[in-house]
């Protein structure tokens, strides 16, 4: 990222939980004409980084819903990353938001200026009034490269303001994520039950509440019409999550269904 006046910190790794929250803007992901793509992606990235991703939101091109969620999520979370309305239409307000959330200005940026200026000329397509939107950056932020179309994203303390566009958005976590403190990857472990979840429901509860450090999840399968289910025991603690999944393991086996 560029520096102007500097946000960032070094990343450093911690045994405490980092938590994140994705913020998702845009009237077309609400009325069902976008279909949202973004939220899965980045909480896969983020899971394996060892940063753990609590809550995902969808708000309108509103400016105080923008606002309002925004002021909530970057309080209650290490980090907040949204995506949507940074492009060059009148609706795409995300940053003028995110300027107001933080009780920043913002105008026309001269380092976004001189990324896009570059793509635009040796495209020979006019920088116009509309694309220049995409320029106007709160005061303060760091800017997030964008190696595909160079309009940029920024980075305001804990907040990422990235793109909607799928590709985009993921060259722009790419370059986020080096910079990026993370904490305890969080572990996983599945276990396939040949019975359907009404089956195994009472004893997997009581199973939850012999290891409450172990976050557990119930999950049907109905592959080839045939009524499975799927176990997920997850914890940032190896030994815990192992000794909970044997457990698991064994009183299934007690009752005599099939797992593995």
């Amino acid at each position: 990222m560029n520096d102007r006046q500097s946000t960032t910190s070094q990343p450093d790794d911690t045994d405490e939980d980092v938590t994140a929250a994705v913020l998702v803007i845009g009237d077309e992901i609400l009325s069902g004409r976008t279909r949202e793509a973004n939220a899965g992606y980045i909480a896969g990235i983020l899971t394996a980084a060892g940063i753990r991703l609590q809550e995902i939101r969808v708000v309108a091109d509103d400016q105080d819903d923008i606002v309002n969620a925004l002021n909530a999520l970057r309080s209650r979370y290490s980090y907040v990353f949204t995506t949507g309305g940074i492009g060059p239409t009148h609706d795409d307000i995300t940053a003028q938001a995110v300027a107001k959330a933080f009780g920043r200005s913002i105008d026309v940026d001269q380092r976004a200026l001189d990324l896009m200026l570059p793509y635009y000329q040796t495209r020979g397509v006019e920088l116009t009034p509309s694309r220049l939107r995409m320029t106007r950056i709160p005061d303060g932020a760091d800017l997030i490269q964008n190696r595909v179309t160079a309009a940029p994203g920024f980075r305001i303390d804990n907040v990422f303001v990235m793109a909607g566009v799928p590709s985009i958005m993921q060259v722009m976590l790419d370059q986020v994520l080096p910079d990026l403190k993370t904490g305890r990857r969080l572990l996983s472990e599945t276990i396939k039950v040949s019975a359907p979840e009404g089956d195994v429901a009472d004893l997997f509860t009581e199973h939850q509440n012999a290891f409450p450090a172990v976050t557990m999840g119930s999950y049907p399968d109905f592959t080839g019409g045939v009524i499975r289910c799927e176990l997920v025991l997850r914890s940032i603690d190896a030994e815990t999550l192992s000794r909970a999944a044997a457990a698991l393991r064994q009183k299934l086996s007690e009752i005599g269904i099939r797992h593995v």
